[in-house]
């Protein structure tokens, strides 16, 4: 079983879910994790880990949502993830390629994200873009409060900030991105990363691999991905299969 990490069910309409969940299935796709990145589509996101026992969530705010409106306060965060479906918090971040809300705010929202992580012990989801040495700055000072699970998702940055996290506890998740011909860097790092700190995901309707680029993406389309990913580590289908599952269910314990 391969399970997409990372994924946008609530951007597809209704009419289309069921169909994409089927096709998910068939490529051997038997979990995967619907992303939050605004307070408000919270309830969107349960009902849908309600709806499809094959499908998690969960909650956050997207560094480029950050400047909407009021940042949520860390104990509105730890109570949206209360529900029993909810496996995590964010996504949330730091994008600084697109700048879309103050640098001030994404940081503060950042933190807000990484403790309610913390208070909760639930994973937290980590967009970064063009951000390395302030998430990593960030990381490391609020880790003097405390530990807290930490993902990389839709890995695409520099390698030391891959090394950072891996050094912190985090996990590393790569998306389609890595089947690009031009991504033969990213590569070298999903290679060297520790065997039982890598996921893989769609990033879906975004970024989809290698043969769909340029197509909307979906969750089976993570296969694609993963065979990538086990031809640059050396491991069969199944072995990638495997270990990135039991990767995903010893971060996202409440999922196991």
């Amino acid at each position: 079983m391969l399970v997409d990490s990372h994924c946008h069910l609530d951007y597809y309409t209704e009419a289309e879910i069921e169909e994409i969940l089927r096709r998910a299935a068939e490529a051997g796709v038997g979990r995967m994790v619907t992303i939050g990145v605004r307070m408000g589509q919270a309830e969107a996101v349960k009902a849908l880990a309600e709806r499809f026992p094959q499908v998690w969530g969960t909650v956050g705010v997207h560094p480029q949502n950050a400047g909407e409106g009021p940042l949520p306060e860390v104990a509105e965060i730890v109570a949206a993830a209360e529900h029993p479906r909810i496996i995590g918090i964010g996504e949330s971040g730091l994008d600084y390629f697109y700048d879309k809300a103050p640098r001030a705010v994404q940081q503060e929202g950042f933190r807000r994200h990484i403790r309610a992580a913390r208070e909760t012990g639930l994973p937290l989801v980590i967009h970064a873009r063009d951000a390395d040495a302030d998430i990593s700055a960030i990381l490391r000072e609020e880790r003097e409060s405390g530990d807290f699970p930490l993902l990389l998702h839709c890995f695409s940055s520099t390698r030391q900030l891959a090394e950072d996290a891996v050094e912190m506890g985090g996990y590393v998740s790569f998306s389609g991105i890595l089947t690009f011909p031009k991504s033969a860097e990213l590569r070298e790092i999903a290679r060297d990363m520790p065997e039982d700190r890598i996921l893989v995901e769609t990033d879906a309707p975004y970024l989809a691999p290698v043969p769909f680029r340029g197509k909307r993406n979906e969750p089976s389309y993570v296969a694609h991905t993963a065979r990538v990913l086990a031809e640059v580590r050396g491991w069969s289908p199944e072995e990638l299969a495997e270990r990135t599952t039991a990767n995903f269910h010893r971060l996202f314990r409440k999922a196991a």
